[in-house]
């Protein structure tokens, strides 16, 4: 394949194919897939949700992905292995994602992201789902070998594989480079099709995480009034931040244990500039929690700027508001933070 640039005086100026890795380093690609989840599937996007992720068996697998179904998709890159090792490697990771369940996958998606968000919710932000869409968690995997070079081993054994029913896909790429140090990657499916398209669980590599300043930096006007205020708030009250790789939660702390209040999130993030509720915290760790839950909901809901988010409910800070409703808020947080100091912490929690 010959690819050009046509410079200023109509000439053509080709781009030269090299390997990848001549002046590159592997983790740059692992990069540079893991940066772009479209990548992947023409008429899909992949979620990622965790890069270097180590199995049970103490090796690690390159990028786990879900798709808009709730499916695993596991994504191995070939490097310097031999065929027979690539293969053998990709099937014992299939292998390991095909025991884990939704609470498996979330913890490795909250690790990753560094957020405490639920991977639920996250992934109907991500693909725009309604509420109403019913998804299966992990009811299916996709196994996806990425390579410079799909070898005719690696292409045999793959069909044979999909043949008997497991979905694996192959996709060699071509690197090019120009006298303008330009760079170009074209990609194709050398096996698939592109439209189909309780052991501890831990991800090695974390995204990123902001602080106080990049978020607010991040903000629109309307957000940053809100925000501004809700953090004077929560530093009077000695409240807990808990950054992640978009925003943050907010936790009452206990000598042991925190729990979140609610969740912030810049006009960056798939959840746009808003505030989340925190419902699944206090669940999982305040006494009489659907007490507190209920007061918590109903105080919300009085707000009339918080809408149903699945689990949870929602104010997206999309516009002006007036000091009543940011102090209407903060007094309802308030509220909450002393309903659940009354209550206390479950045992199992401390």
């Amino acid at each position: 394949m010959k690819l050009f640039t046509i410079n200023n005086e109509g000439k053509f100026v080709q781009f030269k194919e090299q390997e990848f890795k001549e002046s590159n380093k592997e983790i740059d690609l692992e990069i540079l897939l893991e940066n772009n989840p479209e990548y992947f599937f023409e008429n899909s996007r992949i979620l990622i949700i965790g890069r270097q992720v180590a199995t049970n068996l103490n090796t690690f697998i390159d990028l786990i992905g879900i798709d808009e179904h709730g499916n695993t998709v596991v994504i191995e890159l070939k490097r310097d292995k031999t065929p027979r090792e690539t293969l053998a490697q990709l099937i014992e990771y299939a292998s390991f994602i095909d025991n884990l369940d939704y609470e498996q996958l979330n913890e490795i998606f909250q690790n990753y992201s560094g957020d405490e968000i639920e991977l639920e919710d996250y992934h109907q932000q991500y693909y725009e789902n309604g509420s109403n869409l019913n998804i299966s968690w992990n009811k299916n995997s996709k196994l996806v070998i990425v390579a410079q070079d799909i070898t005719q081993e690696i292409k045999q054994t793959s069909l044979y594989l999909r043949k008997k029913g497991i979905d694996v896909y192959c996709v060699e790429f071509k690197y090019f480079v120009n006298n303008t140090n330009l760079k170009m990657i074209s990609s194709d499916f050398v096996v698939g099709d592109e439209e189909f398209i309780r052991q501890k669980v831990k991800s090695e590599t974390q995204l990123p995480k902001i602080d106080r300043m990049k978020f607010i930096e991040s903000l629109d006007e309307n957000g940053k009034y809100i925000f501004e205020k809700l953090f004077d708030f929560a530093d009077k009250e000695h409240l807990l931040f808990r950054w992640g790789s978009k925003g943050f939660s907010l936790n009452v702390p206990f000598e042991n244990a925190f729990v979140a209040l609610c969740f912030g999130y810049p006009p960056n993030s798939v959840f746009k500039q808003s505030i989340y509720s925190g419902f699944e915290e206090i669940t999982k760790k305040v006494n009489n929690s659907e007490k507190v839950i209920s007061i918590y909901k109903n105080d919300l809901r009085k707000l009339k700027n918080f809408e149903n988010a699945k689990t949870n409910l929602k104010w997206v800070i999309s516009k002006k508001y007036s000091e009543k409703d940011i102090d209407d808020y903060i007094e309802t947080l308030r509220s909450l933070l002393v309903q659940i100091k009354n209550n206390g912490l479950k045992i199992t929690n401390i």
